[in-house]
């Protein structure tokens, strides 16, 4: 049943042990295909939540949603080993999630890491995947998005108010997202961080930024093309933000070349990663995930 906030919050173990979170909005459908959708590095199923409101309660299309919390971020458990933070680990626990839930098959959106989740899926249980969608994320991670991240992870913001950490925002991630307006700061703000009697406080294991400082940012990070190609008997669209550091157009073209037929969606005035409910972008995720009812054997 589905709480007030259009949701209901679900629990479940890793085979580690951790309690780990999720969220799940709208019903079972046999006639639709339920999505499963997979944050960012540090972010957490909040950043979903007008996204699958939307898909979830579409008036042609309603279907399942389900976006999950990995561990060490949002209302999941914090593991006391911090190299357990990756994208393999990250993407067992996904599956322990989908199996206690009962889900054998879904369409996928992954959010920057939680598009490199779904690469790690592709070759862990690939007749999970009945569609990928990447959001500004590719099989080549380039050095100088990482390196962009690392430098507001290693500086993280100090606010008292919600005021502060929203003109925090704004000054460092404004010149690369010019499209977004008053109310998209303000929704970043609220998804990012969690209110502690009314004090923000960013929501995941500080631990989590050892993942990421501890990269050697002079070498590139293995290639996911052998999992990429995995894909090739799936529809898969990639959102790739105008303004992104880490997805190149070089790589968006060699995975149109590799997956003929991939739909690519730009978004202008947009960086990393673009948020998936402003302008249109959220009603063309409609149209391409009800294109998977009409293949149905795909």
């Amino acid at each position: 049943m589905t709480g007030t906030d259009g949701f209901t919050d679900f629990f479940y173990p890793s085979k580690d042990g951790l309690r780990l979170h999720a969220r799940i909005y709208g019903h079972s459908n046999e006639a639709r295909t339920p999505v499963v959708c997979l944050p960012g590095l540090t972010r957490n199923v909040r950043d979903f939540h007008e996204f699958a409101l939307f898909l979830s309660t579409h008036p042609e299309t309603p279907r399942k949603v389900v976006a999950f919390d990995y561990r060490g971020r949002g209302a999941s458990a914090y593991d006391p080993e911090w190299k357990n933070y990756n994208i393999v680990t990250e993407a067992d626990d996904v599956l322990a999630g989908l199996d206690t839930l009962g889900i054998p098959r879904a369409a996928f959106i992954g959010t920057s890491r939680g598009g490199l989740i779904i690469h790690m899926l592709a070759v862990m249980r690939l007749s999970l995947l009945k569609a990928a969608i990447f959001n500004d994320i590719g099989p080549v991670v380039e050095a100088a998005g990482l390196a962009h991240i690392r430098s507001y992870l290693e500086s993280p913001v100090q606010a008292a108010t919600f005021a502060e950490v929203e003109q925090a925002q704004r000054e460092i991630h404004g010149a690369d997202f010019p499209a977004l307006v008053d109310e998209d700061w303000v929704r970043m703000v609220k998804a990012i961080y969690r209110d502690d009697n009314g004090r923000p406080v960013a929501d995941y294991d500080p631990a989590l930024i050892n993942t990421v400082v501890t990269l050697d940012l002079r070498q590139a990070l293995p290639a996911l093309w052998d999992q990429f190609d995995a894909l090739n008997t799936i529809p898969v669209m990639v959102i790739r933000g105008e303004n992104t550091r880490l997805l190149s157009t070089e790589t968006v073209a060699e995975m149109n070349r590799r997956h003929p037929g991939m739909e690519v969606i730009s978004i202008a005035g947009q960086g990393h990663p673009p948020m998936l409910e402003t302008r249109d972008l959220r009603e063309r995720i409609a149209r391409f995930l009800g294109q998977l009812e009409k293949s149905p054997d795909r």
